[in-house]
């Protein structure tokens, strides 16, 4: 045994001694015959198994499409909560109050944003690279290299490595 597995449930009819030729022969038969349908009935049992499994992967892809964003809007939950209590207080509260609540506010929305791997491209001075920038206009300085980052119009983010928006920036250029 060993070499072919398919073979290795087969068991070779031996017919009792003293039975006639056509006895022998439907005994062989009706062996065979109970073989076959075992060997059907575990083929469907594995192709029932390999639909159950197809269908809780399937089911497991849904799930994770579905709620993907549950951990990063469970980040954000505490900025909304800080927003409306700006919004509530604002009419209650001095200016020095309020630009301090939205800092608070900026700084809990960009630690969100970090622990769902979200970063932030603010490329001031960087050398300009169209990878991960987008030139809004060329400006002629004194104080800055040429092809770098003069100012920046916008930031630009990154999801995991992956450019989400490219930070839109004024690039310097020689003078003259």
């Amino acid at each position: 045994m060993g070499q072919n597995p398919e073979n290795e449930s087969f068991t070779p009819f031996a017919a009792p001694e003293g039975a006639s030729e056509s006895e022998q022969l439907q005994q062989a038969v009706a062996a065979a015959e109970a073989q076959a349908q075992a060997a059907r009935d575990q083929a469907l049992r594995a192709l029932a198994e390999l639909e159950n499994v197809r269908k809780r992967a399937q089911r497991d892809v849904e799930n994770a499409h579905r709620y993907a964003l549950e951990k990063f809007a469970q980040e954000l939950l505490p900025v909304k909560d800080s927003l409306d209590l700006a919004i509530e207080s604002a009419g209650r509260a001095d200016a020095a109050a309020l630009v301090e609540g939205q800092a608070a506010t900026q700084r809990l929305l960009a630690k969100a944003l970090e622990r769902g791997g979200i970063v932030e491209l603010n490329p001031l001075g960087e050398p300009f690279d169209a990878n991960l920038h987008e030139a809004m206009a060329a400006q002629p300085s004194d104080t800055a290299e040429p092809n770098s980052v003069l100012a920046v119009v916008q930031r630009g983010y990154t999801l995991n490595g992956r450019l989400l928006r490219a930070a839109r920036v004024i690039v310097a250029r020689a003078p003259g």
